[in-house]
């Protein structure tokens, strides 16, 4: 009962004028940018990530609570529309959202894809409230061998479900710990990978890195690949649903959030996994499976449901335990430690009226992104015509802004157009981007609980896994490494 007092007092606090005023910002900024072929929520974020210095720090997250699901909304229309997924979890909507619009149901899709959201974030962020206070109880006693192995789950994890090869995403990982160790040791004040230059003495800002990896390095790769003519979307008018398409969607709906929200609030990696089995839920119980990757409106609501309930339960992990396990969770993570906080166990206790305030946000942002975005729909869909050249050199003109705005230094330019090329190479050999995010923020912070566990227990390995937490976590990580090895020896000798 007391989360749902002080999710009343966080409503007081988002509910203020000037509050609501950048939730509906948030919200319309975040569809306007991830309504735009290439760019997700991951990198709507990012780029936005730098307007809310000038902000407190209540009022910057009420913000990006708008941005967060705005970016996703504006993810699904692209799919819809162009056949373009904005972001990976957009991908599986793309199978039947674009197959109803080109048979002049664009509308019912996209009203299917927002109240969709609507539904799983709401549901999602309702089990938030009844969760995370309790995960960040528990998680108060957890010792330095218990977080450092929990940090090494979530590497484990988030690399080994992305991209095409465990390999290509090890390294990615390790780009991003080798980016993370830059600057001076906070242990014995060494410097590290500094090369003598004192502007990497502080080492490089996580804001930068996750501009640069995603709206730098995406613009180049784009660029690099630009075709002269750009889609054109299908026209659509205004969002409505009849009555047989409320009977058709409204037990997806309901049934995405159960199967979205668990994979959000463990390190498995997104939203991918979780649509995908949507999909192939609704696909099974579904009475007109003959329209499935055809048209069928029920391969649109499940998977939105169930994305924008995953996102709720990333935030379970992030708030509670410091791990981002998505790409937008790790750049809000990097919101958070730019006005010096750090999520975690006592986050609830140290900033109750910050994070009540943005789960809050959460549910007014979900709420003004339904009553905004299902009207403005035709809105978005002109915003595709915008030709990529003028778009990608947009998105570098406000990136190279948003970098210097950090330090107010040229050097950090200099540093982020570095990483961006470094973005552009990942991307050219099939890279995936978040582990090296992950490894970025985490990087630090995991060393930090190592060396921490290694000093209780006099420099012994041991003190590693010399708890029944960490002990158990390990052997996930074991089956997780070993379960490819294991499936071909099943397969096999079937």
């Amino acid at each position: 009962m007391d989360s749902f007092t002080q999710l009343l007092d966080g409503f007081g606090t988002a509910l203020t004028p000037a509050h609501l005023a950048l939730a509906a910002l948030g919200v319309l900024l975040g569809t306007a940018i991830g309504v735009l072929p290439g760019i997700g929520p991951a990198m709507a974020v990012a780029l936005l990530l730098p307007v809310t210095y000038g902000l407190e720090p209540t009022g910057a997250f009420i913000m990006f609570a708008g941005i967060y699901y705005g970016g996703m909304f504006g993810g699904s229309t692209t799919s819809i529309l162009l056949n373009t997924p904005g972001e990976s979890a957009a991908v599986v909507t793309a199978i039947d959202g674009n197959p109803m619009a080109r048979r002049g149901r664009g509308s019912q899709a996209l009203a299917a894809a927002a109240i969709g959201h609507f539904a799983g974030g709401i549901i999602g962020t309702i089990l938030l409230v009844l969760l995370a206070p309790t995960v960040a109880k528990y998680a108060v006693n957890i010792g330095a061998p218990d977080f450092f192995a929990i940090m090494v789950l979530a590497f484990i994890a988030v690399t080994s479900v992305l991209g095409s090869s465990r390999v290509r995403g090890f390294a990615s990982l390790l780009i991003g710990l080798t980016l993370g160790l830059v600057g001076l040791d906070e242990m014995t004040g060494q410097q590290r990978l500094t090369f003598g230059s004192l502007h990497l003495a502080d080492g490089i800002d996580v804001v930068i890195v996750a501009v640069a990896l995603f709206a730098v390095g995406e613009s180049l790769w784009v660029a690099a690949h630009l075709r002269r003519t750009t889609g054109e979307p299908i026209p659509v008018g205004r969002p409505w649903l009849s009555k047989a398409d409320l009977r058709r969607t409204w037990k997806p709906w309901l049934r995405g959030p159960l199967i979205g929200f668990p994979f959000g609030a463990i390190p498995a990696g997104g939203a991918e996994i979780p649509t995908f089995l949507s999909y192939v839920t609704e696909k099974k119980l579904s009475k007109h499976r003959d329209e499935f990757g055809k048209g069928a409106i029920e391969g649109v609501a499940g998977p939105e449901a169930t994305a924008s309930a995953s996102a709720a339960g990333t935030l379970v992990s992030m708030l509670t335990l410091g791990l981002p396990t998505t790409a937008v969770a790790a750049v809000m993570l990097a919101a958070f430690q730019q006005y010096g906080i750090q999520p975690g166990p006592l986050l609830f206790e140290r900033e109750a009226s910050l994070v009540w305030g943005l789960i809050a946000s959460l549910f007014i942002g979900l709420t003004l992104l339904l009553v905004l975005n299902l009207p403005l729909a035709p809105v978005w869909a002109k915003l595709l015509r915008i030709p990529r050249p003028y778009l990608y050199a947009g998105i570098l003109f406000f990136a190279s802004v948003g970098a210097y705005a950090v330090n107010a230094d040229v050097f950090d330019l200099l540093v982020m157009f570095a990483i961006g090329a470094l973005g552009f190479v990942m991307r050219r050999y099939g890279l995936p981007v978040l582990p090296a995010i992950i490894g970025v923020i985490l990087g630090p912070a995991a060393e930090q609980q190592m060396r921490r566990a290694l000093q209780l227990s006099d420099g012994a390995l041991t003190g590693l896994v010399n708890t029944p937490l960490s002990i158990t976590i390990y052997v996930v990580v074991l089956v997780l490494l070993a379960w490819p090895l294991i499936r071909k020896a099943v397969l096999t000798r079937r």
